[in-house]
């Protein structure tokens, strides 16, 4: 009788979230909308501290880099600097996110680690 190879993707446990879904998946969310789906995410889930961590790093990084790119002149010259380094980040953040992976900004994954131990 031959034996049946289990791959790795099969032995790995998929947490659930309080919303029913996958965290890799409630971690991207995260990302999805900036910082308004962190804070959506941070207000809905209490427990799991997966999404819990995406959803506050997420307002960390955008919420700043938003309001920075509203002030008239300044903020409208350095969207153009800012803005496709911003695009890029959110794509490796919701990648990573989704990979399962607790992918940390050095000074907003920090921040965000220290509020989930409070």
């Amino acid at each position: 009788m031959a034996k049946k190879k289990v791959s790795k993707e099969s032995k790995k446990e998929t947490k659930k979230t309080e919303l029913g879904l996958e965290e890799n998946i409630e971690g991207l969310l995260c990302y999805l909308l900036t910082w308004v789906s962190g804070i959506v995410f941070l207000l809905i889930e209490k427990k799991n501290n997966f999404v819990r961590f995406h959803a506050i790093q997420s307002i960390i990084v955008f919420l700043p880099l938003h309001i920075l790119m509203m002030i008239p002149f300044i903020g409208w010259t350095l969207a153009f600097i800012i803005g496709p380094l911003t695009l890029i980040l959110w794509i490796v953040l919701m990648i990573k996110a989704y990979q399962g992976e607790k992918f940390k900004i050095p000074i907003a994954g920090e921040i965000a680690e220290n509020q989930l131990k409070k």
